[in-house]
């Protein structure tokens, strides 16, 4: 797909991490705090500034040449996204003694030794409070990760992988959107991968096959997120991409083209979609009728079927729940 596999070029390692700066002794481990497909993250200190900070080990390929892909756009979109919702790459080192260029190459862009990514030292991710948090907190959560995602989609930029292991908070109070290995810049004409997003954030459309997608994705996904601060578990917890869709037209109603023009084109429309004999009626604020009137509309607002209908993180930061 042309949108999704746009040569990145190698990394420039001299852009990052020029020749002489500082290397990973600079930061003193603490411990272990995460693994994930690219590395291990650690909990560090700077040992000449004091400050904490989470160093992020990369797994270079020994087989490849070059950067992993992935890494190497989350490199480049944060450097590009200077917000203070988002979580902030503070630097990128290598190990001592690493070179570029090494290993029997000529090629200065071939990198040998490894790489971290230097990011604040958040305390922990939101899984932690997102079942146990008050309505105050709540609503200052989700205004820091609406003021986040609107930063990004501003900046044409798609997260594509918003949940609670993805969102850190910081002394109680402050919220920042991490993670942005599956981020991708957009364009309203260019086409992406519908294998993104975790199950249970994941809205229809891309469930459907949707591969020309836009904002509207983030914000089902924080719909989502803000249903499940509410009710203190998983509001569409599916077992498999078809009970994800028997879960989400279950609350929200059977697609059509009524309430959703262009649906039945969706390549999996037929193969996926629910069809009941007598289609499912919206149900979802019957559900959440006992939290806050506001609330539930907002998030109703972001869990529409049809993606051209959801509310945009800009609007949603002006609704009444956040007035009020």
């Amino acid at each position: 797909m042309a949108g999704e596999e746009a040569p990145l070029g190698a990394l420039n390692l001299d852009e990052y991490a020029p020749a002489g700066a500082r290397t990973v002794d600079c930061y003193r481990r603490i411990r272990k705090i995460g693994e994930g497909t690219y590395g291990e993250v650690f909990e560090a200190v700077d040992i000449i500034t004091g400050e904490r900070a989470a160093l992020k080990k990369i797994k270079l390929d020994d087989g490849k040449e070059g950067f992993p892909r992935q890494i190497l756009r989350e490199i480049k979109l944060l450097k590009k996204l200077d917000h203070e919702n988002i979580i902030r790459l503070k630097e990128i080192v290598v190990s001592p003694g690493s070179a570029h260029g090494t290993g029997g190459s000529d090629n200065n862009q071939m990198y040998r030794g490894d790489i971290y990514m230097v990011f604040e030292y958040m305390d922990h991710d939101l899984k932690k409070v997102l079942h146990h948090s008050t309505p105050s907190q709540v609503k200052v959560y989700m205004g820091q990760l609406l003021k986040g995602l609107h930063y990004c989609h501003v900046n044409n930029v798609l997260h594509r992988d918003i949940k609670g292991a993805n969102l850190l908070i910081s002394g109680g109070k402050l919220l920042k959107l991490a993670d942005f290995g599956l981020a991708r810049p957009f364009t309203r004409e260019g086409t992406l991968t519908n294998h993104v997003i975790t199950l249970w954030y994941r809205p229809p459309e891309l469930l459907l096959g949707a591969t020309n997608y836009a904002e509207a994705v983030d914000i089902w996904s924080v719909g989502c997120i803000f249903a499940e601060f509410l009710l203190k578990k998983p509001l569409f917890p599916g077992r498999t991409e078809q009970d994800q869709l028997s879960k989400i037209f279950e609350l929200c109603g059977s697609p059509n083209e009524e309430n959703w023009p262009g649906v039945s084109k969706l390549p999996l429309y037929k193969t996926m979609a629910i069809h009941p004999v007598t289609p499912t009626k919206r149900r979802l604020r019957d559900m959440l009728q006992n939290f806050d009137y506001h609330a539930v509309d907002l998030i109703e607002r972001m869990l529409i079927l049809n993606p051209t209908q959801r509310i945009s993180a800009q609007d949603a930061l002006d609704a009444a729940y956040f007035i009020n």
